[in-house]
């Protein structure tokens, strides 16, 4: 290692964590490492993207997809400054990022020099580790050091490399520490699910809500809910924990959620939250017993006010739950909703099995049901496609959803797709997006056509920002600059080497996803849909006022009358 330049130990240290790709764009501040970068090709792919907004947010979504670390690089000032956004979105879904940023010479640092802006400044709010490299003999335990932070804290860390640095050699034995992170596995204390079990045992309306916790014993998770009864309520990024079409799930909650989850809310007498920290406690039950299982401590009791606290792994704790625990014979409460949740379906198929033009998004998500594979890995933008495809789109425990649940940004789609392909060369990805959404990053289409990464792409394209066209009017405001320009997407993905469909008529979707399957290259469908608010289509005046009726009296209360912004029920939970 020793007598090396600093930029191959860098390369070679990310090879031992076993990092094999790293989103960026190049340039005059980083490009002693990229040459480091250039000449270990064989051990890190660089995935040069159009725009490092795009890098940042492809680096989450692997993060987030696989456990593993994500890494972006880019040049100081501007270049880094482009990956604020995406590093937020790894911050707010607690994603393991590492981010490698340029910086102008060491002896040029402090002389305002061209592109030199504090960079420790800049990413003071967003990084759970964030230091600026002054030594090439630092650089070996830095690197170590951030990712362990990275992998520990679930978040951002940022080695700021001044220019010159990673051309410099190591010439002397300097301190090492270890490649090495050990996830811990926070065992369930034995008399705080005693206690729990207890408070099961006297349940007679138990309620799971269940996040991202629970990713890791989706079959437990399933035993525990037929064992007590109980049905299974999920939060956005949690989706695919059960299956949609479980007997026992109800969807999900809020404004993005179903009626019978929402009802059995209402009506349970036990809350399990289940590895979330749910934040919109106005959808949540009152005066109830509540049971919090998370790994992390700090989030029991944050939101919600918990009678008992499990701190500990969820898989651990279910099977303990399950061994202990009897089946229970009482299950009037389940059945209920199982039967409400059978209704619901029945009201969703009557928009979803529409043939007709104008296209609705319910008859898009319905069609793409169809072509998806059983691993299909679902990349969903932020708008009112979240709320189709969430409500919608049946997933099972075998595929995976993927979005920027807790920032809520715009764009994640396509670099969501991105990673997902990066990560899982072999599987299908699907990646959909409204109009607005996709514009936000469709220069990276290109990124994937240049490193031929197939997948399909579907816009739903009503030339308007959706979402917030109903937020201005929900909450009693006239519909102001929500309109886009017409364009064709699919003569776009044509022009940059991919596969483009234009669909406007009902006839001509299937036979489109049906060939962007079949392609072993990037295909686009831009699809002309039917401007409709992201309420179920078929509930009556009545039925809407009695879902949101929680929400209204907070408002009544409060002496305000407007109607909650819609987009409120996008974020992480």
């Amino acid at each position: 290692m020793f007598d090396d330049r600093a930029g191959k130990v860098l390369v070679n240290l990310l090879a031992d964590w076993d990092v094999d790709h790293i989103y960026g764009m190049p340039g005059d501040s980083i490009n002693n490492l990229m040459e480091e970068l250039r000449k270990a090709e064989e051990k890190i792919q660089f995935i040069q993207v159009r725009h490092e907004e795009a890098g940042a947010l492809a680096a989450a979504s692997y993060a987030k997809l696989t456990g593993k670390l994500g890494v972006c690089l880019s040049i100081a000032g501007p270049g880094a400054i482009h990956l604020l956004n995406g590093l937020y979105d790894a911050k707010e879904d607690s994603a393991p990022v590492l981010v490698l940023a340029g910086q102008v010479p060491t002896d040029h640092i402090g002389v305002d020099g061209f592109q030199e802006v504090n960079m420790e400044r800049i990413f003071d709010d967003v990084a759970v580790y964030n230091k600026q490299v002054v030594s090439e003999k630092q650089l070996p335990s830095m690197v170590n050091q951030a990712i362990r932070t990275a992998y520990t804290e679930r978040g951002v860390a940022v080695l700021t490399l001044p220019d010159d640095i990673p051309a410099e050699k190591i010439k002397n034995k300097v301190q090492q520490n270890a490649v090495m992170y050990e996830t811990p596995m926070l065992t369930p204390d034995t008399a705080a699910m005693q206690e729990a079990a207890a408070v099961i045992n006297k349940a007679k309306k138990p309620i799971i809500l269940a996040g991202t916790g629970a990713k890791k014993a989706k079959e437990e998770l399933a035993a525990f809910s037929d064992r007590i009864a109980a049905p299974v309520v999920i939060s956005l990024p949690a989706k695919g924990v059960m299956e949609d079409e479980h007997p026992n799930f109800l969807g999900n909650l809020g404004m993005i959620g179903t009626k019978p989850a929402y009802e059995a809310m209402e009506e349970a007498d036990l809350l399990i939250l289940l590895g979330t920290s749910y934040p919109y406690t106005e959808f949540l039950p009152e005066d109830v017993t509540c049971i919090q299982i998370d790994s992390d401590p700090l989030q029991i009791g944050k939101r919600y006010p918990v009678d008992v606290g499990i701190a500990g792994d969820a898989k651990k704790t279910l099977i303990w739950l399950n061994e202990q625990l009897p089946h229970m014979e009482k299950r009037d409460f389940l059945e209920k909703y199982q039967e409400k949740m059978a209704d619901w379906w029945e009201e969703m198929k009557a928009d979803e099995e529409h043939t007709s033009t104008p296209i609705k998004p319910q008859q898009v998500i319905h069609e793409v049901q169809k072509i998806a594979a059983d691993d299909a890995i679902l990349s969903v933008d932020v708008g009112n496609v979240t709320v189709w495809a969430t409500r919608h789109f049946r997933m099972k425990t075998t595929q995976d959803f993927l979005t920027s649940s807790w920032l809520g940004t715009m764009g994640c789609g396509l670099p969501g797709a991105i990673a997902a392909k990066l990560a899982f060369p072999e599987r299908q990805v699907i990646s959909l997006s409204g109009d607005g959404g996709f514009s936000m990053n469709m220069q990276d289409f290109l990124t994937a056509v240049k490193y031929n990464l197939p997948m399909i792409i579907v816009i739903f394209n009503n030339e308007r920002i959706g979402m917030i066209k109903y937020e201005q009017e929900a909450g009693g405001n006239l519909d102001y600059k929500t309109d886009l320009e017409s364009f064709n997407f699919a003569r776009f993905a044509e022009n940059c080497g991919g596969k483009g469909y234009r669909v406007e008529k009902f006839e001509d979707l299937k036979p489109s996803l049906e060939a962007s399957a079949s392609f072993n290259q990037p295909a686009l469908i831009d699809v002309c849909i039917e401007d409709e608010p992201p309420i179920p289509g078929k509930l009556s005046y009545d039925q809407v006022t009695s879902y949101s009726k929680q929400t209204i009296k907070k408002l009544f209360e409060k002496g305000k009358l407007e109607l909650p912004p819609i987009r409120k029920g996008l974020k992480r939970m």
